[in-house]
């Protein structure tokens, strides 16, 4: 560095330009030093009576109390990537407090900054400043749910039946921590960039949302007056507002044939793919659930989309090689390996009564031919009615009931006991088991995620559920349409899972535990506006009415 300065002094002497530059630069320098040695004293002084935890106090003890969006003759270019950043963003409205207060802020910065502005008012714009970035940091990377109203609408729908429960993994940046990252040398909007979730086809949604809000500016989509069932090759009225809507959302492409006012198999396409995309049967049949879904409003899809982009943000994200998400309301678990989709299969979900909870965790072990030990609330509600009514009942099903869990618990005669006293008793000393087989409701294999809530993966002996479109007919638990083509997935980047050799034992009764040694995360979210893994736009039934919940106490910015 020395060595550079000599250089520059000999060049600029031979020459005989830039001693002034130099000159100005170090004078620059110093005022620079001077302002923000000064601008902290007054900044600590103003902060110091401040509780420990309010946002400005913290932010600036990070910072130790240099000002940061504030310079002595001009705003600093952290401001100017903010305002910047803020004004570009589409998702905000116009009309929205923290777009409105840019604007006041940088009309106030060309008032303070073109006249004899004192200390005093620069350090209140610094300060005003900041909590600009705090409302919008906290808009960007927490977003608009309040969880904690959310917790406590799901703890009253609790019972010893009803385990609802969202568990939420906190964003990976705080508006302190990512401020302080980019005060450090970097940009604010690189940093912004990089605390954007990066999974669950969030930036991919995020589009499809400025798209939204683009149509919703020239005006949205029109209602369609929709009444009884088109049949295709026949003219109706109602077909070109119907053909304009589709085209509006993208399902509707010309077909290169004259447009008229025949339901044709061009229109008819167009009408499965918006069927598809909304967890509808795509048969092209214009039913009530059809109907219902075209006429949704633009403004309430949106609001939908920026509901679900909010929760992706407290997702877990996991930047895992491998990978399993679960939505629940579009009924289907997604395989993923290096980010792209390697496998997909239909599955069943709890009933709005007994909702499978939202959550996270790692699938560590997979068993073969596996009992099922039977909960208390399903004993008590189902089996021991049947008992009452029949002894031999369980018998029937392949249900062994014995003295208790221990590993010796002898077989109960069940005409023994007086079922009576346990219908609505706290405990039933009783263990329920349903013996491996084909009758077992766990099927031939489960796949275990150790949590609290006792939910995993499993077959199933019922499979004509699986043709139902609407799939919520489980306890909580997840039942797989293809728990096989799974284990067969699992077998080929595990060295302890052999799939022929499970097949083979998968046709006796012995159980088998299989302990992974390459463990698989898996995340069962619920995302009713999503892009899949093709890039389409879609929208699902809100099952278990968790966006009414979350939209009663939702942020509107």
């Amino acid at each position: 560095m020395i060595q550079i300065e000599k250089t520059m002094k000999r060049l600029c002497a031979s020459v005989g330009v830039c001693v002034l530059l130099l000159t100005s630069q170090s004078i620059q320098a110093n005022t620079k030093i001077e302002f923000n040695d000064v601008a902290s004293t007054v900044m600590f002084n103003s902060l110091e009576s401040l509780p420990k935890e309010r946002f400005l106090r913290k932010l600036y003890t990070q910072l130790l109390f240099v000002p940061v969006w504030v310079q002595e003759e001009h705003l600093s270019p952290l401001s100017q990537e903010l305002f910047a950043h803020i004004k570009n963003d589409k998702t905000l409205l116009e009309s929205s407090k923290i777009k409105q207060d840019t604007y006041t802020l940088e009309r106030k910065a060309k008032e303070i900054y073109e006249s004899y502005a004192t200390l005093t008012q620069k350090i209140d714009l610094e300060f005003k400043i900041a909590q600009l970035y705090k409302g919008y940091a906290d808009y960007t990377l927490y977003g608009s749910i309040n969880w904690g109203a959310f917790q406590g609408r799901l703890y009253n729908l609790r019972t010893d039946e009803v385990k609802a429960a969202w568990v939420t993994y906190k964003p990976e940046f705080s508006p302190v921590a990512l401020l302080e990252s980019a005060a450090m040398g970097g940009s604010l909007e690189a940093m912004f960039q990089k605390a954007m979730p990066k999974e669950y086809h969030y930036v991919q949604l995020q589009r499809a949302l400025n798209n939204y809000i683009e149509l919703e500016k020239n005006g949205g989509w029109k209602y369609v007056p929709l009444k009884g069932i088109l049949k295709k090759g026949k003219a109706y009225k109602v077909v070109p507002a119907l053909r304009e809507r589709l085209q509006m959302s993208g399902d509707y492409v010309a077909c290169g044939k004259p447009e008229s006012n025949i339901y044709d198999s061009c229109l008819q396409k167009a009408v499965k793919h918006f069927q598809k995309r909304h967890g509808l049967i795509a048969k092209g049949i214009l039913n009530k659930k059809t109907i219902h879904a075209l006429n949704v409003p633009i403004d309430l899809r949106i609001k939908q989309m920026r509901l679900n982009l909010d929760r992706i943000k407290w997702l877990h994200q996991r930047h895992a090689k491998r990978h399993i998400i679960i939505n629940i309301p579009s009924f289907r678990l997604f395989f993923e390996e290096d980010g792209k989709l390697r496998q997909s299969m239909k599955v069943i979900v709890g009933k709005r009564k007994n909702p499978t909870p939202i959550f996270s965790n790692t699938v560590k072990t997979i068993v073969l031919n596996p009992h099922w030990n039977i909960p208390k609330s399903i004993i008590q509600k189902e089996m021991i009615p049947k008992l009452l009514k029949n002894p031999n009942a369980m018998a029937r099903k392949g249900i062994e009931i014995r003295s208790g869990w221990g590993k010796d618990a002898a077989k109960i005669n069940p005409s023994s006991v007086d079922w009576g006293q346990y219908r609505y008793s706290k405990t039933v000393p009783f263990r329920f088991a349903q013996v491996p087989g084909y009758k077992n409701a766990l099927g031939k294999v489960k796949f275990l995620f150790p949590n609290q809530f006792s939910v995993y993966m499993h077959d199933t002996p019922n499979k004509k559920l699986f043709n139902r479109n609407s799939r919520a007919f489980s306890h909580g638990c997840i039942r797989l349409h293809k728990p096989r083509e799974l284990l067969k997935t699992f077998a080929t980047f595990n060295s302890t899972v052999d799939f022929n050799k499970s097949q083979k034992r998968l046709k006796g009764k012995k159980k088998e535990y299989l302990n992974l040694d390459n463990q698989v995360p898996v995340d069962v979210v619920y995302l009713t506006a999503y892009v899949d893994y093709d890039g389409v736009l879609q929208f699902r039934e809100d099952i278990y009415g968790y966006d009414k919940m979350q939209f009663q106490s939702y942020r509107m910015w």
